[in-house]
């Protein structure tokens, strides 16, 4: 003690009482912080409690307001269910407005909304007496077009009607849709007063303590119900009152005096004074046991990310603002044969950018640096590894971004693509196997096709060189004044036709094989039915058809490969009459047809159309009708319609089918005009 007496009084801060004091002073302003701190919380608790009661009670009074809403909607329900008339409507009506108070006035309206029957409340004087119901159509059109979509209740939007004393109130619209059979009968419309919803539907204790009202999203109050206002501080809660076409927001506001404080409050300070001490050292060791166990994540979290760097085939590089690298993961070192120290503050040229690409390179890594964004979807380039060896990359950039939001550099991600780019080859180069198998399976229809189509023209060549041949055998007798070279001539010419015309369906076809341009030309529509239609007929009078055609007048030529689409329409008809060669159709009657195309650029198309009167096509078939290899046909190939579709579709036009009236199938596609 007698050194310390001993010490220069200059040492010491304060003397012993005033240090005291100062203690002592210090503690009476933590116990007042306290004592205030607990008046505080006593405050918001009690205000937190008064607040969770009304907020229950907002809820509560809206889940009322559902469960009366749905009583009623069973009661409109219970008023439609023995099909009532006009006259026998109207008493029941009647009798449950008397039963409900929030209801103004029920109305029965038909399925054009057309009133049938209404009536009004006997408690106050007709709700539209002053305004006609007719100004609030739109609102129940609303409500009722609503519930006719959710088969079921739906209410308006509340609107403003004026009355005849000079006052007004809120009204809402609760339209109920009829259905009898499966079918919309009609409606029941219920007008809503929202003042009487407020009165009637919510419970007296509620109303009692509280001031409830309906109010719009912005505030505006709509109808207001309860007791006056009491106390010197206002509570508020509000919950929505969710309803199909329309949502009304429930305010309830209470008011209550100041709270009180917590009883026993010395005891409460003394309890929480020796916790708040005991928590302090508990809160010390948990601090350090949480820095400790918080070294531990991060050293585990480190080690995490460096395997799952190290794991990574995706290559990964770091650049600061001056375009020289940061960072580089070993998939990245590995993908250019480079390490990490040899590339780790690098900058442009890289060692890895092939010499004839430097210069392309450099400027874009320029670009990069002012900031302008790469494509979030990533761009090719072209490296080089350390051996000399070029390989395709994917280039995903992004900013690096600090953890104050600042740009500190640019991180890439690099894909080697190489695999990809040899299996892309590999499946185009199975594509183009697959296309010349497919081009091949059309060879083989068309072979089928050919030696059916050419049969007709080699059978008329064949009678032609016959009936020449007997010509020339049987000369005429002098006098008789029959000239056989003039019918030679003429057995010439038919040769020479069809031998033609069977010529240009071998080279049309050959042409759509080898997939060259076939040559088009301007040719009349009519041109392309009389060409087909001595084929037609043959096949008609074997099967006993009547062939009709109809062309719109001042039809344009069509622009078109003429063999071809001659085929397609010697197909279509084929097909629509062998459609109704069956024993119980007596009406066989194929029509082809041909006009401009409607749409609004229909007089840049024709449309040719072959219909049938046969037994149509199943749905079952509808769908796949024009897949390849698909057939209904014993002896078909299922190629026919697609090659025709096809055909189509090398022109431009498109071709479908729809059901026939009476019966039948319509096939129709188009062709553009010359």
């Amino acid at each position: 003690m007698a050194e310390v007496r001993a010490l220069p009084t200059s040492r010491l801060w304060l003397p012993p009482a005033d240090r005291r004091r100062s203690l002592w002073a210090l503690l009476v302003v933590l116990v007042v912080l306290v004592l205030a701190t607990l008046v505080w919380l006593a405050g918001r608790y009690e205000a937190s409690q008064v607040q969770g009661e009304l907020e229950r009670d907002t809820a509560d009074a809206v889940s009322d307001i559902r469960s009366a809403l749905t009583r009623n909607i069973q009661a409109l329900q219970a008023l439609q269910a023995s099909s009532p008339t006009p006259g026998s409507w109207q008493p029941e009506a009647a009798l449950l407005l008397r039963e409900h108070r929030e209801w103004l006035r029920l109305e029965w309206r038909d399925a054009e909304l057309a009133e049938l029957a209404h009536v009004d409340t006997p408690f106050r004087q007709p709700v539209f007496g002053r305004m006609s119901r007719a100004s609030a159509q739109h609102e129940v059109a609303l409500a009722c077009a609503t519930a006719r979509k959710a088969n079921g209740p739906a209410y308006s939007s509340s609107y403003f009607v004026p009355q005849s004393d000079g006052l007004g109130m809120e009204v809402m619209e609760a339209c109920l849709p009829q259905v009898s059979a499966g079918r919309l009968s009609g409606y029941v419309v219920a007008t809503y007063s929202l003042q009487e919803m407020l009165v009637e539907l919510i419970g007296k204790q509620y109303t009692r303590r509280q001031e409830v009202s309906f109010t719009e999203p912005d505030g505006t109050r709509l109808a207001l119900h309860g007791s006056v206002r009491r106390g010197s501080r206002i509570f508020s809660a509000q919950q929505l009152l969710d309803l199909p076409g329309n949502t009304l927001v429930l305010r309830m506001d209470g008011w209550r005096s100041a709270p009180d404080l917590f009883p026993n409050l010395l005891t409460a300070l003394v309890t929480a004074m020796t916790i708040a001490l005991a928590s302090v050292l508990l809160l010390l060791g948990k601090d350090m046991r949480r820095r400790l166990r918080a070294e531990r994540d991060l050293a585990d979290a480190l080690a995490f990310r460096k395997a799952m760097e190290d794991s990574l085939v995706t290559g990964l590089r770091a650049r600061d603002l001056q375009g020289r690298i940061s960072y580089v993961n070993p998939a990245f070192c590995q993908m250019v044969g480079f390490s990490a120290e040899e590339l780790l503050g690098h900058s442009a040229p890289m060692p890895y950018w092939p010499p004839e690409m430097a210069d392309e390179y450099q400027q874009r890594q320029a670009i990069r640096l002012t900031g302008h964004l790469p494509p979030r979807e990533g761009f090719e380039s072209v490296f080089m590894r350390k051996d000399g060896s070029r390989f395709p990359v994917l280039i995903i950039e992004a900013p690096l971004i600090s953890v104050l939001g600042e740009q500190t550099g640019w991180m890439s991600a690099f894909l080697d693509i190489s695999e990809q780019r040899r299996v892309e080859e590999l499946s185009r180069a199975s594509q183009e196997r697959l296309q010349a198998t497919a081009r091949l399976a059309t060879v083989g229809e068309m072979a089928s096709l050919l030696s059916h189509e050419l049969n007709q023209p080699l059978a008329a060549i064949a009678s032609y060189a016959t009936g020449s041949l007997n010509l020339l055998d049987q000369p005429a007798a002098p006098g008789s004044g029959f000239d056989p070279m003039a019918d030679l001539r003429m057995a010439m010419r038919r040769i020479a036709e069809q031998a033609e015309r069977a010529g240009r369906v071998i080279n049309s076809v050959h042409d759509f094989v080898r997939r060259r341009d076939q040559a088009r030309e301007a040719v009349p529509p009519q041109a392309l039915l009389d060409a087909i239609m001595p084929l037609v007929s043959l096949q008609a009078r074997k099967l006993q058809v009547r062939v009709l055609t109809h062309l719109q007048d001042g039809l344009p030529r069509a622009l078109c490969d003429r063999t071809m689409v001659e085929q397609v329409l010697l197909n279509l008809a084929r097909n629509g009459m062998q459609a109704m060669d069956r024993p119980e159709l007596r009406e066989r009657e194929l029509v082809l047809q041909v006009r401009r195309a409607a749409s609004a650029e229909g007089n840049r198309w024709l449309e040719f159309s072959v219909s049938d009167l046969g037994s149509g096509i199943p749905d079952e078939v509808a769908q796949q009708l024009f897949t390849p290899f698909f057939t209904t046909k014993a002896e078909g190939m299922g190629l026919g319609l697609s090659l025709c579709r096809t055909v189509v579709e090398q022109h431009g036009g498109y071709m479908d089918f729809r059901a026939n009236e009476p019966r039948g199938t319509v096939f129709r596609f188009t062709l553009p005009a010359a």
